[in-house]
Formats: structure tokens, sequence, C-alpha cells
């Protein structure tokens, strides 16, 4: 790995069981990853290779379930690849999923302690950016208030929140912010922009057209598993439109 590349993925893949709680038995990982599929698998991502170099913003584009989501989440490191391998240089931010790391039963306040801290903010600092937080949330009259009881809206305000205040050089977004309102949206954006002006390093799951050609230069498209195109953002939203023309069932949308 150069010292300029934070993300190699090599000839990564993935497979999940079908109608099945948790991808993979104990038995199942003895085997090996080399065994051949079983008729209930089906390969998430298969022999994807990407390079990612510091400071870039990259969207990543596809019709639901085409992998997307299992490509933020290998470079999260909260999955692991099955073929090939994923190195990251650096920490991640990852927001990736709505609930993801966050305690029903806590309330705002503890929830913002506990995620922060488990991303590796000391609590001394996590003391000095705790208003910074809650106010950019919009939570303060909410940070007694158990996380189960907050709206969707409401929780995706306080993990962007969270994990936009962390140092982390790379940041995953994965669609979450489509929960939220307009208002929210469009403070999250221009927080996005502060942190790709100071060099943070970007991957963004979209199905916004606008929203992809504003933060990204560079574009990966997924299907079935595989890396259709990686290229410059106009010429991969392109091609995902001509395919969506062709019959694709997912679209694009301002």
């Amino acid at each position: 790995m150069t010292a300029e590349t934070v993300i190699r993925v090599a000839d990564a893949g993935i497979r999940f069981r079908r109608n099945r709680r948790g991808r993979r038995s104990f038995k199942d990982l003895f085997a090996g990853s080399k065994r051949r599929s079983r008729p209930n698998e089906f390969w998430a991502l298969r022999n994807v290779s990407v390079e990612v170099r510091a400071g870039e913003a990259i969207g990543v584009v596809g019709r639901n379930g085409q992998g997307k989501s299992t490509l933020l989440k290998l470079v999260a490191g909260v999955m692991l690849p099955d073929e090939g391998a994923v190195d990251v240089h650096g920490g991640v931010a990852p927001l990736i999923e709505i609930t993801g790391g966050f305690v029903d039963d806590l309330t705002v306040r503890e929830n913002l302690y506990l995620t922060a801290g488990l991303h590796g903010m000391p609590k001394r600092e996590i003391d000095e950016r705790y208003d910074e937080i809650i106010d950019f949330a919009e939570l303060r009259d909410f940070v007694g208030t158990p996380y189960k009881h907050l709206s969707s809206g409401m929780k995706v305000r306080l993990a962007f929140s969270v994990i936009s205040r962390l140092e982390e050089p790379i940041l995953l977004v994965d669609e979450v912010l489509a929960v939220g309102d307009k208002a929210f949206r469009d403070k999250c954006y221009a927080r996005i922009d502060q942190l790709l002006a100071g060099g943070r390093t970007l991957f963004f799951v979209s199905h916004n057209e606008r929203d992809l050609k504003r933060f990204c230069t560079r574009g990966l498209y997924l299907d079935k598993g595989a890396l259709v195109l990686d290229g410059p953002i106009g010429d991969v939203l392109d091609a995902y439109n001509r395919d969506y023309g062709a019959g694709v069932t997912s679209t694009i949308v301002d």
C-alpha cells in the first residue's frame, strides 16, 4: 500500500445465505473460504477491486441489493471478505445504519458518550464537544429521553452529529440522510463540504444524482455484486441511467 492510498480492495468477495439467520455456521467457517458455494448461498460481492487515495470523494451507485452497503461494511471492518482482501489505512467514521451502535434503553446523552467512546473519542474530548454535538442534532430538549422513543429523523440527527465529529480520515455515508428532513439534510451536507475541504476521504452511497454530483468526483457502479464501472462520477451516472432505460428497476431521483 502506497503512502497516498488509504483503501485497497483486492478481488474481494463476500457471500450470504438465503433465508437463514446469520451469515455462516461454525462448520462453514472451518470448511474454509475456498469451498464451492451451496445452492442456498449467493455472492453479495465478487472479484471487486478498488484503490482509493486520501481526499477522494467517491459515489457508489447501483440498484438496491447490488452490494453497495456490503462494500461499505467491508471498508468499515464490520464484515470480513470470504475472498480477496480489504486494507484500510487510517480510521473510519461509518454512518451506515441509523441504529448502528445505539442502545434502545439508554438516553440520548448516554448513547452519545457510548458511541463516541466506542469510536475512540476520549471522555475529555466528548465533554468538550458535547454541546456542539447535541445542538447540531437539535436534541437539547431530549437528552434524557431513551433512544427507543426517538423518531427515525431524530436518530439520524444523533448519529450524523456524533459520527461527523470523529477525527477519522475516512467517512462512510450510506443513504441514511434520506430519512431526515430537508433543513437538517442541508446542514449535514454543509458539514460534509467542510470535512471534504479539510481533506477527508468520502464514500457516499445515494440514489440522489444531484447529491452525488455535488460531493463526488469519482463513481463506482455496482450491479449483481460486480464492479461494472469505476470512473468520473458523470460517466458512472450516465452508464447507470442508460442501464435504467434498458430495464433497471431502480431510479436515481432528485
